[in-house]
């Protein structure tokens, strides 16, 4: 598959996952019914394993890995923080201000992600400004 299709599917998937985070998480603070309808509960599966997917695609393609490249590695280890923060901002988190709080961390967290992608850069922050 041609590398520039890859890398943009990569992509969507990657902004289509955290607008839907996004929503899920207002529904989560919001104490919504709606978090339970069994699409919403889903489809983030669906969107996320494509992501990886795509994602593997990539490290192959520009042969360049995590715990070998140090960017990548960055991306691994907050990727696995966003998780963890994730599910305690959708559904582990107890009140409606640690769900809150744990939302906003984790929507830092992805902006962190996306930096490190664009810039190949563990400091991304620092490239950009």
């Amino acid at each position: 598959m041609d590398y520039a299709l890859v890398k943009h599917m990569h992509m969507g998937m990657a902004y289509l996952s955290i607008t839907f985070f996004i929503f899920r998480s207002i529904l989560s603070v919001t104490e919504s019914g709606l978090l339970q309808n069994k699409l919403i509960k889903i489809l983030p599966h669906i969107i996320d394993t494509f992501l990886l997917l795509f994602a593997g695609h990539l490290m192959m393609t520009i042969q360049q890995y995590p715990f070998a490249d140090a960017w990548l590695t960055a991306k691994l280890v907050a990727l696995i923080a966003y998780v963890i923060v994730g599910t305690i901002a959708i559904k582990r988190g107890k009140t409606t201000v640690i769900r809150l709080w744990a939302s906003i961390i984790a929507v830092a967290i992805f902006a962190y992600i996306l930096g490190v992608a664009k810039t190949h850069d563990v400091m991304s922050w620092l490239a950009i400004a």
